[in-house]
């Protein structure tokens, strides 16, 4: 009986030790996740083999494996300021989405480091936002260059990360502040423009119905002296007749005399 307790406390020691060798061995990657390798004895981080997945995994008790973040992620600039072509200060609102390359993670982790947010894109973003936006004036970015800006931005910034192993997937320009005088004036620039726009198109369509009223207007002259032309004496003689045979026919009293009108149209008597 005396000789269970040092039988079991060696194997308790080894319970325990094998816990932490397992502990020390193991590593879980979760969803969205991938790993760096460090061999402690064997060069150092792994960069020419794939980045360890997502997953349950077995390593050497002294190695170490960095987890990263391999979804994409959003980075908010809030207030960068930069200056305008002709020098006045503006106020950006920045979203970045973007990711690390997964193939080249362990390059990533090697020459950049796990705060690769912090020294590549972050600053890349804020130099190219400068660059950008020194290119047109306050009313250009209040108006109709928006859009560009935000493409040129986002182009010129994944061209620059795109080597430092990081994957840039939007840039999206949420506002943009200009000083309050400056707003202003544009605003009013901008409603005088809408105004002169208005009255414009009024004066045109003025011309277009007058330009339509004389066509018309041409069309039945034309079309009269046509009519008149073609309705010679005879002619409207006949004519004559005809409506008042056609008079004759109703069933109210009358006497027809042909030929006692001026230029021998027929009269309608009717009953005194």
């Amino acid at each position: 009986m005396e000789k269970l307790p040092k039988i079991g406390l060696p194997i308790l020691i080894a319970i325990v030790l094998m816990i932490v060798f397992i502990s020390k061995s193991s590593v879980n990657i979760g969803y969205g996740e991938a790993g760096v390798l460090f061999k402690t004895f064997g060069g150092g981080v792994v960069t020419d083999e794939p980045a360890l997945g997502e997953g349950f995994h077995i390593i050497a008790p002294w190695n170490k494996v960095y987890v990263y973040n391999t979804k994409q992620q959003e980075v908010f600039e809030k207030k960068m300021q930069v200056l305008s072509s002709n020098g006045l200060e503006i106020s950006l609102d920045v979203s970045v989405l973007y990711q690390p390359k997964i193939e080249k993670l362990g390059m990533l982790h090697q020459t950049k480091g796990e705060d690769y947010l912090n020294i590549v894109i972050v600053p890349e973003i804020r130099a190219v936002a400068r660059s950008v936006v020194g290119r047109y004036t306050p009313e250009q970015l209040y108006s109709t260059k928006r859009d560009a800006i935000q493409n040129e931005i986002f182009e010129e910034t994944k061209k620059k990360v795109d080597g430092q192993h990081v994957q840039l997937n939007a840039v999206l320009v949420r506002d943009v502040t200009l000083p309050i005088a400056i707003k202003e004036a544009i605003e009013r620039k901008l409603k005088q423009e809408q105004e002169s726009l208005e009255y414009e198109f009024r004066i045109e369509k003025a011309k277009k119905e007058a330009e339509r009223q004389r066509i018309d207007a041409e069309g039945k002259a034309a079309a009269n002296t046509i009519l008149s032309a073609s309705l010679t004496d005879k002619i409207l003689k006949e004519k004559g007749i005809e409506a008042t045979l056609e008079l004759s026919k109703s069933p109210n009293a009358k006497v027809v005399v042909v030929g006692s009108g001026k230029d021998g149209m027929p009269l309608i008597l009717g009953d005194q």
